[in-house]
């Protein structure tokens, strides 16, 4: 685990290119995404099913992750059990070396961005190829994704262009559709001559032992279906009980991450190839990785946090993350589920920032499509971290200090009516840029990159009062 994430958030503020392209391309997925759900009659009981079933699973999860291995060893495939990422890499490079892979392929996969496996396959001398265009990207600009959904969001096409040019001297072309068609012919030679192919896994079914692998370039297929062997990464937290289950999850999935009626791809993969079939794994490993979830589990509140299908939904809602967005989080999971689950799934400290990074409008928890209550999860782990946080105690000394003083303010009428007078009087000159600016103001750090707003020039009681006397 990280002993500390480092959060930035003035890198992004001051890319003027990242504050104008950001917000449009966020504006746009929610536009989709709300015409999908326009579309669907009966959302609020897909969105009720979902999560009766995740919370059924997760309260029972030992028993479905026994189901699920008991139903994939009887097709073929077998199960290994992570309780952390070194336990995942150490068996992944075991058997990398067994067989004497230097070089796999990759779809698309958080879970494997978690356990940085790729610097770890980097550092065996063992060469990662991600095959999903995005992560493509950003594993040439040497990045961390960007989006949950969408790792490159944050490139224009002519910064792709350059990145491919100069990467892998590729001919320039800013046009999408060329650079796609150049990557594809690309990457076709990295699927025939891979050993190995690594995915993650959306969905895995205790009933049949299937792992579903929801896409929409076809990668994560050809990642599956040509190498010998097939390695799956997957959260325990990713099992559900039966097959009958699975068509609500879908439907959830690609309305609210992308607007669609489904996915280009969808995946079952149950268990290794067969005598009559022609293509997919001869071998075939799926890893179960704990890496602290066991531990959010204990919370019967906090539990729920593990319920998320990783949609994106709640980042595309997010003005915080339409401010920053998601390399300022300096962790795999960035927007309003990384804030809650980045301090649970390392520590408070590593995760310290992360559940203030929040306007507590609300959005995330309206458009989680398993309704993950975010907002009030947020409050839990605010109020966690202050209590937990002792080597902090006199950074919040002041803190408290101004709560205290908020407090004694607002508990009597008559302070709080004379103190709005002063303040309105004296308003031009407290909230100047100057004095809010000065090294002692409490608002220094708050208002460096936000305007505060003017106090009206009366108040409401006092229009009340003066309109009581004109009548």
């Amino acid at each position: 685990m990280d002993s500390n994430i480092n959060f930035q958030i003035e890198p992004a503020l001051k890319n003027k290119q990242l504050q104008k392209n950001l917000p449009r391309a966020l504006k746009h997925a929610q536009k989709n995404r709300a015409k999908a759900v326009q579309e669907e009659t009966n959302w609020e009981e897909l969105r009720n099913h979902a999560n009766q079933v995740k919370q059924h699973s997760l309260s029972r999860l030992d028993h479905y992750l026994v189901q699920l291995e008991q139903s994939l060893q009887s097709v073929g495939g077998k199960v290994v059990w992570a309780n952390d990422s070194a336990e995942a890499i150490d068996f992944i490079l075991s058997l990398l070396h067994e067989r004497g892979v230097n070089r796999i392929v990759k779809s698309k996969s958080m879970t494997t961005e978690e356990i940085n496996l790729n610097e770890e396959l980097e550092r065996a001398h063992v060469t990662p190829v991600e095959t999903d265009l995005g992560e493509y990207i950003v594993q040439l600009a040497h990045q961390k994704p960007f989006h949950l959904l969408a790792p490159a969001l944050h490139f224009s096409a002519q910064e792709v262009a350059e990145l491919f040019e100069r990467e892998i001297a590729m001919p320039y072309t800013s046009d999408p559709k060329e650079i796609t068609a150049m990557v594809r012919q690309k990457l076709r030679r990295e699927f025939l001559e891979a050993g190995v192919g690594i995915t993650g896994v959306n969905f895995a079914i205790a009933e049949t032992g299937t792992l579903v692998i929801v896409e929409n370039e076809g990668n994560a297929l050809l990642s599956t279906a040509g190498p010998p062997v097939h390695i799956a990464l997957m959260g325990i937290e990713k099992v559900i009980p039966r097959l009958s289950d699975l068509p609500v999850f879908l439907r959830l999935l690609t309305k609210s991450a992308t607007g669609q009626a489904i996915s280009s791809y969808v995946h079952f993969i149950t268990g290794t190839s067969q005598l009559e079939e022609f293509d997919g794994p001869e071998q075939l490993y799926l890893i179960l990785l704990d890496n602290g979830r066991s531990q959010i589990l204990k919370d019967p509140y906090l539990a729920q946090t593990l319920s998320c299908i990783r949609c994106g939904a709640c980042l595309n809602a997010c003005p915080v993350y339409e401010t920053i967005g998601g390399h300022a989080y300096g962790s795999t999971y960035q927007g309003p589920i990384g804030a809650i689950l980045t301090p649970q799934l390392h520590n408070y400290k590593a995760g310290l920032k992360h559940p203030f990074a929040s306007s507590l409008c609300g959005a995330c928890g309206e458009v989680c499509p398993v309704k993950i209550e975010i907002p009030h999860i947020l409050l839990k782990l605010r109020e966690r971290i202050q209590l937990t946080q002792a080597e902090t105690a006199s950074n919040l000394s002041l803190e408290r200090f101004g709560f205290r003083l908020w407090a004694w303010i607002m508990t009597c009428s008559t302070r709080f009516q004379t103190l709005s007078r002063w303040i309105r009087k004296a308003q031009r000159i407290l909230f100047s840029k100057l004095v809010l600016q000065l090294p002692f103001s409490p608002l220094k750090y708050w208002t460096r990159n936000r305007e505060l707003p003017r106090l009206p020039p009366e108040s409401f009681r006092d229009l009340y009062q003066n309109r009581r006397d004109r009548e």
